[in-house]
Order: structure tokens, then C-alpha cells, then sequence
């Protein structure tokens, strides 16, 4: 597919909104890309929008209006025109649309302050934010196994949550449900547990479907960080320096290795 004036809008967003997630993008496939870029716009709009504004009310509206969007894609009205909706919808399935709205509606734990009920609501607001995200770009590539992806999704979303954490809790959340250095390493622990799960099976992802795991290519180092070291977690000194994550992607995309 041609870069049309709306992929390169959606590249753009994602430069700006998520230069990991575009460094993956752009290490990827030509023909991957359109794909990663719509997808991960998508993200970057939905992500934000409960942070734009401190009114309950106008953020909730705005996660309706990507949900109606999305309801839109698969196929039950006109899809709107917009530079993110319109080749989303070239893109992807009509079912996968309707998995995404899902990662929609979890978002509304970002608008209040609440904290998460229970260890099930912590891990599906990490699946369907993660999980259904490099699903949808997995299933939109080629064949793969929705378990396998959704681990290392799993594995991956963790490890950015963990990145955020400071962040969030500069803004009053309260982000996990057990903070102490304990807690935080054994969250790590079920991150890793899952990163290995999927590592085993990586044969259920074929070569067209492993650009959209590209994404996840910090998550061993970042997970592992966290558990021999939880208060780097707070100190939000997780993370790689620019030369070893540009190398580790590197690797990743020249042998399909994750």
C-alpha cells in the first residue's frame, strides 16, 4: 500500500506520541508498516484522550466517539472520514474492531481515580490495552496463535505500565495493587513467566505476523530490571540506553528472534 496522506498523518502521531512503538514501526517491513502505523495512531488517540481534560464528562465522550468509530469499521455504518478511522478501516478486519473496542472501554480506569478492584481487573486493563493491540496487528499481518501474542502482549504492556508508573502516580492514580519493592518484583516475575510462556511456542507466529511483536523488543530487559532492582520502578530509571534498545531492535528485526 501506498503512504497516502493519512498513513503519513498516522506516522507522524506516532513519532510524536510513541517514538518506541515508531522505532518498531519503522524497523519492520514496508509492506508491515501501513498496518503498525494506523494501529498504533489509533493507540496514541485513544491513549490520550482521558488525559486531555480533567472534565469526567468530556473524556468519556471522547473514548464514545472512538468507539462509535470503531462500531463504524466493522461494517455496521459509514465509517466516518478521519485520518486515523479511514485507513484503519482499509486495514483491518471488521471482527478485529470490534476486539478493539474493548481496549477503548478499558479506558475509562484512566479517567477517575480509582484503583484497580482486583489482581483479574489489573490483568485484563493490561490485556485488552496491550494484548488486543498487537493482536489486531498480528491477525492483520498473517497467521498466528492469539495466546502466543496475547503473552508476550501481556509481557509487554506490563513492562511499559511499570515505565509509567511515576507518571501516573504524579497524577493521583494509584497504579498497582501491591506497590511494595515485593510486589513490584513479583508482577515482574508474572511478566517474565508469560514472556517465556510465549518464547516457547514462538512457532505459532508465522514470519508475516512477528513484525507486530517488534514492539516488545525491551520487554526482557525492562521486566528483568524490575525484578532484581523494584525501586528503580519509582525512580523511573527503567529502561536501556539509546545505543543497546537501537541494537536489541536491530537484532530482533534481522532475525525474527523475540
Amino acid at each position: 500500500m501506498v503512504f497516502d496522506d493519512d498513513l503519513n498523518a498516522c506516522a507522524g502521531l506516532v513519532q510524536r506520541g510513541d517514538p518506541d512503538r515508531f522505532l518498531a514501526a519503522m524497523a519492520a517491513p514496508v509492506t508491515a508498516r501501513p498496518v503498525l502505523f494506523a494501529l498504533y495512531a489509533f493507540n496514541v488517540e485513544v491513549a490520550r484522550a482521558p488525559w486531555v481534560t480533567q472534565e469526567a464528562m468530556i473524556a468519556e465522550m471522547r473514548l464514545q466517539w472512538w468507539r462509535d468509530a470503531l462500531i463504524e469499521i466493522s461494517g455496521k455504518s459509514l465509517v466516518r472520514r478521519h485520518e486515523v478511522v479511514s485507513p484503519l478501516a482499509r486495514l483491518i478486519a471488521p471482527d478485529m474492531a470490534e476486539q478493539l473496542d474493548q481496549a477503548v472501554a478499558v479506558r475509562r480506569w484512566d479517567i477517575y481515580k480509582d484503583p484497580f478492584e482486583d489482581v483479574d481487573h489489573f490483568d485484563n486493563y493490561i490485556d485488552q490495552t496491550s494484548g488486543t493491540l498487537m493482536w489486531a496487528a498480528a491477525h492483520s499481518l498473517g497467521a498466528a496463535d492469539e495466546d502466543v501474542v496475547r503473552d508476550y502482549a501481556w509481557a509487554t504492556g506490563l513492562a511499559n505500565w511499570l515505565r509509567a508508573i511515576p507518571g501516573l502516580e504524579a497524577q493521583k492514580r494509584i497504579p498497582l495493587l501491591d506497590g511494595t519493592r515485593e510486589g513490584v518484583q513479583e508482577l515482574a516475575q508474572r511478566g517474565l513467566d508469560r514472556l517465556d510462556r510465549a518464547r516457547k511456542s514462538r512457532h505459532g507466529v508465522s514470519p508475516q505476523a512477528r513484525p507486530a511483536l517488534l514492539s516488545g523488543w525491551q520487554t526482557r530487559a525492562i521486566l528483568k530490571q524490575a525484578s532484581a532492582e523494584p525501586d528503580r520502578v519509582v525512580q523511573g530509571s527503567l529502561g536501556q540506553s539509546e545505543a543497546r534498545k537501537r541494537l536489541g531492535l536491530m537484532m530482533q528485526a534481522a532475525t525474527g528472534r523475540w
